[in-house]
């Protein structure tokens, strides 16, 4: 097992947090119960570096993923998300001048957010991602175009006025040497603004969501980890912030001039005694919280009641996972359609649509985030569908 830290490369490593056997892939559409259940295993080793406060899956392996278009991880049928995307696209184009530009997105998942910014800034824009899909929105193509490949040293001659990596990096397992790509690749384009989006990681081990623990996230990053990692990496941190109900984490950030770093702090960055007191503290508290959801479902299985999952990404996937009594689950709802009629995996129950919910009647759904709570509650009142909502 790895023992360096591939953010800072010291060797300050303390493992917490083990899981021996998870499917390496949420997202990726799995068409039979049985494909679902047998579905390729890795192993989850987390752990923290003292030195940076980076926190990684030890155990990963890179060769057992493969994403294609068959992963389906948009969020774009979610009012609630894109009302928060077509904000953050705003703000980005109004804070930077955002106009007649040109932008990259690294990660661009089915290209939404890149079409919204070119869209906005009448802008030209290029994005990244193996699991593009052509054909499957409407964009301007004498504008915009879609590179179904990882961002890589190969294209290092593609240069912007705005570089975006949204939710990406968590999905990287040598972030310096990725990180340090895109800084060789910006050159000395100095002004070239650099947005990046992460998972927030404090988040995770204050509330112990163990949901947003699973095998493609081989990366976990806090404010001060990755204002560090920025730095290390030839750019200097112009704003971080949190947003989505302290779910995601932003920074924004300029390449350094003649490798000069600069040693100024932002509000939050200074964390490290802290994330080791929560990380010591994680695993007894995570086996708690887990335990008082084996009771929840054990009661509604005694009672013989129906319960179902909302939402079938990766939350739903690592949360199943790491239930034992969730075999009481036959269903997980989804809005997106392209999911719909796949299957769980790792578990392999159905993926169905919200107008399932009609016939099958639950007395229970569990929704995997909170923050679509509201838009869930208007989709069942509409369907008149009335159920206990419960939320992790």
């Amino acid at each position: 097992m790895q023992t360096i830290c591939p953010a800072c490369f010291q060797q300050s490593i303390a493992l917490f947090y083990q899981i021996p056997s998870v499917p390496v892939h949420s997202v990726l559409n799995v068409y039979t119960a049985a494909q679902a259940k047998s579905f390729q295993r890795g192993q989850i080793d987390l752990g923290f570096c003292r030195e940076c406060g980076f926190v990684a899956n030890f155990s990963f392996q890179e060769d057992l993923l493969g994403y294609s278009s068959d992963c389906e991880e948009s969020q774009g049928f979610s009012e609630t998300f894109n009302a928060f995307a077509r904000q953050m696209a705003d703000k980005l184009v109004t804070k930077y001048d955002l106009h007649g530009k040109s932008i990259i997105e690294i990660g661009c998942g089915k290209g939404e957010f890149l079409i919204t910014l070119c869209e906005l800034g009448m802008n030209k824009g290029v994005g990244f991602d193996p699991a593009f899909v052509p054909g499957r929105l409407q964009y301007d193509k004498d504008t915009i175009r879609f590179v179904t490949d990882f961002y890589s040293e190969h294209y290092l001659d593609y240069q912007a006025d705005f570089v975006c990596c949204r939710m990406t990096l968590e999905h990287i397992h040598n972030p310096h040497a990725f990180l340090t790509t895109v800084r060789r690749a910006i050159g000395d384009q100095t002004k070239t603004i650099v947005f990046f989006q992460v998972p927030d990681t404090l988040r995770i081990l204050q509330d112990c969501a163990f949901e947003d623990i699973y095998y493609e996230h081989c990366s976990y990053f806090t404010a001060g980890s990755l204002f560090r990692l920025f730095h290390r990496c030839g750019f200097t941190v112009v704003d971080m912030e949190r947003t989505y109900a302290d779910q995601y984490l932003t920074i924004e950030a300029l390449p350094v001039e003649n490798d000069v770093h600069e040693t100024g702090k932002l509000r939050f960055e200074d964390d490290l005694e802290d994330l080791e007191v929560l990380v010591k503290a994680f695993p007894e508290k995570l086996s708690e919280k887990i335990s008082n959801w084996q009771k929840i479902f054990d009661k509604n299985n005694t009672l013989n009641q129906r319960v179902v999952l909302w939402g079938s990404g990766s939350k739903g996937v690592a949360f199943l996972a790491a239930i034992q009594s969730s075999e009481i689950i036959q269903y997980v709802v989804d809005i997106n359609p392209f999911r719909q009629g796949n299957f769980m995996v790792g578990t392999g129950q159905e993926i169905v649509a919200p107008e399932f919910l009609k016939q099958y009647k639950p007395h229970t759904i569990i929704i995997m985030n909170p923050v679509y709570k509201k838009e869930i509650a208007n989709n069942l009142k509409d369907l008149g569908v009335e159920a206990k909502l419960l939320t992790l």
